[in-house]
């Protein structure tokens, strides 16, 4: 089975997705769902995944917790809690004790809103950081390219603590440029204690006029940098489907990875995901090239 490291849902009766503002969004201005989702995973050969927080309230992690619960398809869940908090040890530690409190794998926080670049730099931030890497849990980071020389001082100064690097930090696909992006990936990617899910890049590309080779010299840059070993596929549905179906998701990855092995796709599409969150194993399933197109 594949991983996918990274996928989102909501029911706009709980909650309105605040960030979901604009013209562009309107597609996404509906309620998602774990049996939306389904099927579609199913068609795409994945068959666990990691569903990740979208908005910075208390009351979505314990959500997104009984969620995965109920649903076997989810293997582990990225929530959110505030990192400043003088008990975020004890918040983190409440949380797993909830129902599906055992399906928490980590926490990530909305960083490419903050105006401060150095943000997970501060006192009160690497408190929290700490008192994940004290829990076991992972950090995943949400950012923009101007942000990461602030996330390669954070993992140098956490190297107890894995740092997940969600959509490749955002690169700027539509304009083409790689620099001063590429540059600071590989910055980060030289610390041993951080790795790179391969998602989110059609939406930041130029809506309807992506294609994988427009892709590539981003997904290249990363497969260099972090190594498979260090990769995680991640589809980032609902969110890719304002640009791409969630099988043609998986289909570009599988064809930006045709030229590595067998074991190696096998790490990025399944092992790397599952040894970083502490998933329970999942058997190989083939994917593009000397694997199965789907």
């Amino acid at each position: 089975m594949i991983v996918d490291a990274h996928h989102h849902v909501w029911d706009l009766s709980v909650r309105a997705q605040d960030w979901l503002t604009g013209p562009g969004l309107a597609p996404l201005r509906r309620d998602f769902t774990v049996d939306d989702l389904r099927p579609e995973a199913a068609a795409a050969g994945v068959g666990r995944t990691v569903l990740v927080q979208t908005v910075t309230v208390p009351e979505e992690t314990p959500e997104l917790l009984a969620l995965a619960d109920r649903h076997d398809l989810i293997g582990g869940v990225v929530g959110w809690t505030d990192l400043t908090r003088p008990d975020v040890a004890d918040e983190l530690a409440r949380l797993r004790a909830l129902p599906g409190g055992r399906h928490l794998k980590g926490i990530r926080h909305q960083v490419q809103a903050e105006t401060d670049p150095e943000w997970l730099l501060r006192a009160d931030v690497r408190r929290g950081l700490a008192a994940l890497a004290d829990a076991g849990l992972v950090h995943d980071l949400v950012v923009r390219p101007h942000q990461l020389p602030a996330c390669v001082r954070a993992a140098a100064r956490h190297p107890g603590l894995t740092f997940v690097l969600d959509h490749l930090g955002k690169p700027p696909v539509a304009s083409g440029a790689t620099e001063p992006w590429a540059s600071a990936v590989r910055t980060l990617a030289a610390l041993p204690n951080t790795v790179c899910k391969l998602s989110g890049l059609v939406t930041e590309a130029d809506p309807g006029s992506w294609t994988a080779d427009s892709l590539r010299p981003y997904a290249e840059t990363v497969l260099d940098a972090f190594g498979p070993h260090r990769l995680m596929f991640g589809s980032d549905w609902p969110v890719c489907t304002l640009a791409a179906s969630y099988g043609e998701i998986v289909a570009t990855a599988a064809e930006l990875t045709a030229a590595l092995s067998e074991s190696e796709r096998d790490e990025l599409f399944r092992s790397t995901a599952t040894r970083v969150y502490g998933l329970r194993a999942a058997p190989a399933s083939r994917v593009g090239g000397r694997y199965s197109r789907t």
